[in-house]
């Protein structure tokens, strides 16, 4: 399996985002590789469940997409969480969320869309076949995330 880098963060994590995804967020802190790494919400306007998911999602998407070479690339990126913990170390609250992430090389994921257009309706396309396929050229895997959420709580 591919490995991804993990992003490294000089304190610019809401320059960050807001120079890739144009969001605003109140936050600091890194990439929330591990609880010294958390990142720090400092306010939502939005459930902190949803933020912490689009957080993630932005996280994959800059390590599996954005700071790749073109053919390496990975497109149809999800994200599904399954598993949450929160711990409390002093007056800090950390959600320590798992998420697993599939994704498909951007190449692939194109060429099975266009089979997929070109050929449904037609004769001789099976689409549990064209299915089985792109789950077989689906990759899987699972990343935790460590928020510290005291502030917006």
């Amino acid at each position: 399996m591919f490995k991804f880098e993990q992003l490294k963060s000089d304190n610019d994590l809401k320059e960050v985002i807001k120079s890739a995804f144009d969001a605003d967020l109140a936050l600091s802190g890194a990439w929330g590789y591990n609880q010294e790494l958390a990142t720090i919400i400092e306010a939502t306007d939005v459930p902190l469940r949803q933020l912490e998911h689009m957080l993630a999602s932005m996280r994959a998407y800059i390590e599996m997409n954005m700071t790749l070479p073109k053919e390496d690339r990975y497109g149809s990126i999800n994200l599904n969480e399954t598993h949450r913990e929160q711990e409390q170390v002093g007056n800090l609250i950390y959600d320590k969320v798992t998420y697993e992430i599939t994704a498909m090389k951007e190449e692939i994921y194109t060429s099975f869309i266009n089979e997929y257009k070109k050929g449904l309706g037609t004769e001789g396309f099976d689409i549990t076949e064209h299915f089985n396929q792109r789950k077989k050229a689906t990759l899987t895997r699972s990343n935790v995330y460590w928020f510290e959420i005291h502030q917006a709580l």
